[in-house]
């Protein structure tokens, strides 16, 4: 299994947001990640920038 970790870039800081992700879902008021182990959370006023599957890392991109 191939978990990943979500950050934020906020004007070209990285901010982690949440580890061992399972799940990324576009949705219309958001992206929602999940891990096995913990609950969805949901992040607004974000757009996906990258995914790095070699350093297993998935950026998002502020966008207000």
């Amino acid at each position: 299994m191939c978990q990943m970790s979500v950050v934020v870039d906020r004007d070209g800081d990285e901010e982690l947001v949440m580890e061992d992700v399972t799940s990324l879902v576009m949705e219309p008021e958001g992206i929602r990640i999940s891990t096995l182990f913990e609950g969805p959370k949901l992040m607004e006023h974000v757009a996906l920038r990258s995914i790095d599957f070699m350093a297993g890392k998935v950026i998002l991109q502020q966008t207000g």
